[in-house]
């Protein structure tokens, strides 16, 4: 997740609803929009060559996929048309079957094509009685694609340890920013939020549904409560895990999460004192941290070299906090020891040491430091400048900067720094989602999450008072449902998902 005169919402594309048609829909005020609610999938395989893994797993599991056509501006329907990209698992207990439901794994700019993979587990026998759909939003995945030709995979770096790193940083956003504009300046104004709602429920007509049930985690809360407020009436059973408080969600999403980014760094680092034999990162929470900052420190003096030869990776300080604050976000066994290791490789480079990546550490800095995740990256933040506003003079994010510095010296540059928003073009056409409905919803939440706050899964359930608080005391962990492996949760968001039924009560289970 990352960070992104405001325009007034779309007259032409009201989100009052018609009376639907027999098929479901649709929703809109012009006559324009029928066609799009009228198509007809073409269900086919999903396997897309002989090596499209991600295919050949979703044929295994039963599923087929299609190309759904929606306007690439709902208030000009009669224009330029883009796809976006579906799979289905269909119920199989068709005796006692609910509907569709949609998911979305969050980013923002995540493909969820395969998201139906995990759910069916997760979701146990409930499985059976639903339709599985995996939606690659707008410009994602397979979706008509959007790359800005980026030389890296995100623009979510840290800010440095200097104000050398932060002006290069500076420019380097800039570029970005650039890039997306010269390649994509037309298309840029409709990668939002509202749209990919819009989208969805296009999906719905076209599914021949009067409601969708829908599974978001992190951003895909936000996308959920957006399509709830757009379109009331049109939702069944709606999971939100890991939500977003809709008045926090903005370009500079980490901005103001320094102190609960700070918290789960902290926790790992006691956790691997304890592993000092293992690491050699120090035999105490504080030393630990000591050397992930000397070594932030020495990259910000000279790239640390990982690897060998012309594909060696060159680590500077603007990546190594970005590291960490990735593999912070889970507080499991496993997790911890695998950013204790790709950590202390950062620290032996520092030490001079030639050093090989882990497995872990590899995926991490091919995705950070080259453009093979181009399209992921340039997603994102179209998305988030798409949706909001940010601040346009850099000099606003070095005062944040140094102001958290001295308290959070590896979380305040990153969650501070200056991001592509900055030199967008001028951007949004539409106002921010606003809660003004209220929608029945099981919000889902780690009292401990490194990512979206607990804060906020508590101020969205109080915006939605029909809704019910499901909250995981105990765990440092963004994404609980069917990922962490809590009974209680999971048992809590099945009966739901079986019987419709909120629990009369917000429900506390323990790590």
């Amino acid at each position: 997740m990352a960070g992104i005169a405001l325009a007034t919402c779309l007259a032409t594309v009201p989100t009052a609803v018609l009376p639907a048609a027999a098929h479901g829909g649709p929703p809109a005020a012009t006559s324009e929009l029928v066609r799009f609610y009228d198509q007809r999938p073409q269900w086919k395989s999903c396997v897309l060559g002989p090596d499209d893994e991600d295919g050949r797993q979703l044929e295994k599991a039963g599923a087929q996929c299609a190309d759904i056509t929606v306007p690439l501006d709902y208030a000009r329907p009669t224009g330029r048309t883009i796809t976006v990209a579906l799979s289905r698992i269909r119920a199989t207990d068709t005796a006692h079957r609910v509907g569709p439901i949609v998911f979305n794994d969050g980013g923002p700019g995540g493909p969820s094509l395969t998201s139906p993979l995990a759910a069916r587990t997760a979701m146990r026998d409930n499985a059976a009685r639903y339709d599985l759909i995996g939606l690659d939003p707008r410009f994602v995945g397979r979706s008509t694609p959007l790359d800005c030709g980026w030389p890296v995979g995100s623009a979510l770096v840290s800010a440095g340890m200097t104000r050398a790193t932060f002006d290069r940083q500076v420019a380097h956003q800039k570029d970005l920013a650039s890039r997306c504009s010269t390649r994509h300046g037309a298309v840029l104004p409709h990668v939002t939020t509202r749209n990919t709602a819009r989208d969805m429920d296009v999906v719905r007509g076209v599914l021949g549904e009067r409601k969708i049930s829908y599974l978001g985690y992190s951003y895909g809360t936000y996308l959920g409560t957006a399509y709830t407020q757009m379109f009331p009436g049109r939702s069944d059973r709606v999971v939100l895990d890991g939500a977003i408080d809709p008045r926090e969600y903005r370009p500079r999403l980490l901005k103001g999460r320094e102190e609960i980014g700070d918290r789960a760094l902290r926790a790992w680092a006691a956790w691997t004192a304890r592993h000092h034999a293992t690491h050699g990162l120090g035999t105490s929470g504080p030393r630990v941290l000591r050397t992930v900052e000397r070594t932030a420190r020495a990259a910000a003096v000279r790239p640390l070299v990982v690897g060998s030869g012309p594909d060696a990776y060159r680590v500077d300080d603007a990546t190594v906090p970005m590291v960490a604050f990735a593999g912070a976000a889970d507080d499991r066994d496993p997790a911890r020891h695998a950013l204790a290791g790709q950590l202390s490789v950062l620290a032996r480079a520092a030490r001079g040491e030639r050093v090989e990546p882990t497995p872990e550490l590899a995926e991490m800095l091919d995705f950070a430091l080259t453009g093979k995740q181009s399209r992921y990256g340039s997603a994102q933040v179209a998305i988030l400048c798409g949706d909001g506003t940010a601040p346009r003079d850099p000099e606003v994010y070095w005062r944040d900067i140094q102001r958290s510095r001295d308290r959070y010296p590896l979380m305040g540059p990153m969650a501070n720094n200056v991001n592509p928003c900055a030199f967008w073009p001028d951007m949004p056409r539409e106002a921010p989602v606003r809660v003004e409905r209220d929608t029945p919803a099981l919000i889902v939440a780690a009292t401990g999450d490194p990512r979206t706050s607990y804060q906020g899964s508590r101020a969205l359930r109080g915006m939605l008072p029909s809704s019910r608080l499901l909250t995981l005391e105990g765990a440092n962990h963004h994404g609980v449902f069917g990922e962490y492996g809590n009974a209680c949760v999971d048992d809590q968001v099945n009966a739901y998902l079986r019987t419709g039924r909120l629990p009369g009560a917000d429900v506390t289970c323990r790590k």
